[in-house]
């Protein structure tokens, strides 16, 4: 794995995050509120994408928009630095091809989906911190479990003293089929979507190619990725006893079996469209950018 390969790759994610975070911020208010409630039985401060940007932006100030920015950027440059890089190494040892040497989308699940998993549990403590941060709101707007950090560095420290290190890594193994899941369909589209692209003579200029793939790569990637978005979004947030152990749910299973239960399947796509509409430009953006920064640094060397 190149190291040049693992700095591009965080930095690609981290310039789209700063696009992208307000839609995250949307996205993580409208999957907690009415949790574990049935639909039409609960208040919803958040009645649609551009509602929620509106009431967000009256009640906690425009900067309200860009709240957990600093732990998302950590997020996305680990994740990130780990899922593109072994992707551009299973791409350049061909690892990803199969005996005519075509790329493969079977293998690119494969290798997407490793990328993802081992960037997801390394990530894991800044994907928690992010979203207890995006889902601190004022009262009257309030959903889901309230935490009261001021800060990630803050809220790092406070569950470090409570609950040591297995609190920081909480809900982290419960994350790794959304990212096996998300990076898999992902970086699988990605990479087949190029090849066919520049193949049949669609879209051949380097930078629309790799603009075109990333766009379908993250609308394949949005619909794969929302149900379990939905249930690591829910286990981060809640709260936990003295113990360590979740207030709500006991496991990804627990949590899966509970919304469907009391929300239905329509629990399991909360936040949909504000997935789609975060998704989509991000893994566009990052999946350009990384191909734009690899270009440039073939350019120079």
């Amino acid at each position: 794995m190149a190291t040049s390969d693992f700095v591009l790759g965080g930095l690609a994610s981290v310039g789209a995050t700063f696009f992208t975070n307000p839609i995250e911020v949307i996205k993580t208010r409208i999957q907690l509120q009415g949790e574990l409630a049935a639909r039409g039985s609960y208040v919803e401060p958040y009645k649609g994408i551009v509602h929620a940007f509106i009431t967000v932006a009256k009640n906690d100030g425009m900067l309200g928009l860009q709240k957990g920015l600093v732990p998302a950027l950590y997020f996305q440059f680990i994740i990130n630095s780990f899922r593109l890089s072994i992707y551009t190494t299973a791409v350049e040892k061909h690892w990803m091809h199969n005996k005519n040497g075509e790329i493969s989308y079977g293998l690119g699940l494969m290798w997407g989906a490793i990328g993802g998993v081992v960037g997801s549990y390394c990530s894991s403590p800044f994907f928690m911190i992010k979203t207890q941060l995006q889902s601190q709101a004022a009262k009257q707007i309030a959903v889901g479990y309230q935490h009261t950090h001021t800060s990630m560095m803050g809220a790092l420290s406070e569950i470090y003293k409570k609950n040591g290190i297995v609190g920081l890594w909480r809900g982290s193994l419960a994350a790794l089929p959304r990212a096996a899941v998300g990076s898999g369909a992902q970086i699988a589209t990605f990479g087949k979507t190029k090849a066919m692209l520049q193949e049949y003579d669609f879209v051949t200029h380097p930078t629309y190619n790799s603009f075109c793939a990333g766009l379908i790569a993250g609308s394949i990637m949005s619909v794969a990725i929302t149900p379990p978005d939905v249930i690591s979004t829910r286990l981060y947030n809640q709260g936990v006893d003295a113990q360590g152990r979740g207030l709500y749910y006991k496991g990804w299973l627990d949590c899966c079996f509970k919304i469907l239960r009391t929300e239905g399947v329509y629990g399991m796509y909360k936040g949909f469209w504000a997935n789609y509409l975060r998704i989509a430009p991000h893994s566009t953006l990052v999946l350009l950018f990384f191909d734009e920064l690899i270009a440039m640094r073939q350019k120079y060397q």
